[in-house]
């Protein structure tokens, strides 16, 4: 592969420099004639290479996401042909209650993106800095209508509806964009590990008695877990964010 010089460093010379030498000479012009014929001849060649590489870059095989978790394969016979399905995670239906007193289920993040997480309202661990940090993409998001936050208490007993409310009012939260649930201790457990894959469960030698994740977990409008974040950590809230705008162009 050749080298090329970058544009703000020396003077390039195209590769075609001698041709364009033999065509000045042949023709009376001055100095600083030639000096911006050959800089509007270099610039024509910066702006169609720009236009290529933009071209390319908006192919088919732009980058896609990976979708998590198990997979399965099932057959079927179409015009006699039988053809294997793969059949990847997703997210079932569930049946939770929000910081709203709203009945929260699966229908709720039709045709939404969204970001999931686990917390408890008296963690004294990693939550705060979690939500801090949630807060930041909430603010970013903020009423872009095809994407949504969902945050699960690992401690339903004490996390109400009402204490839940408290907890989003105190941050700043409002609507439903980013909603706090909680529900059957076992149906949280349960989809958090299986489905959302993330640790979510309770643990007496833990420090506030229950053991989680740190995860954001990001769910396409399928309902397939697409990445999978640090939440404690601003470099996996920027990837977060860079991965939400991958998945957005496949709904374009």
């Amino acid at each position: 592969m050749k080298k090329i010089s970058h544009p703000y460093g020396r003077t390039p010379r195209p590769r075609w420099g001698s041709k364009v030498d033999k065509f000045l000479k042949g023709n009376r012009l001055s100095t600083i004639d030639r000096a911006a014929f050959r800089y509007r001849l270099f610039f024509t060649y910066i702006i169609h290479y720009t236009l290529y590489i933009t071209l390319v870059s908006c192919s088919p095989d732009e980058k896609k996401l990976p979708i998590y978790g198990e997979r399965d394969t099932a057959e079927r016979v179409i015009n006699g042909k039988t053809v294997t399905d793969t059949i990847y995670n997703t997210i079932p239906n569930f049946k939770f209650v929000s910081q709203n007193s709203d009945t929260i289920t699966a229908k709720n993040f039709e045709n939404v993106i969204y970001i999931a997480d686990f917390f408890f309202v008296s963690c004294p661990t990693i939550c705060p800095v979690m939500k801090r940090n949630m807060l930041k993409v909430y603010k970013q998001i903020k009423g872009q209508n095809d994407i949504k936050i969902l945050s699960h208490t690992i401690d339903p007993e004490h996390d109400t509806p009402q204490v839940l409310k408290k907890y989003a009012t105190d941050l700043g939260v409002s609507g439903t964009q980013w909603l706090f649930v909680t529900g059957k201790k076992e149906d949280i457990y349960k989809i958090g590990q299986k489905n959302y894959m993330v640790v979510a469960n309770e643990d007496s030698t833990a420090l506030g008695g229950y053991i989680h994740s740190g995860a954001f977990i990001l769910v396409d409008k399928k309902k397939q877990v697409r990445g999978v974040y640090d939440g404690t950590k601003e470099e996996g809230i920027e990837k977060m964010m860079a991965d939400i705008e991958i998945l957005r162009k496949e709904y374009r």
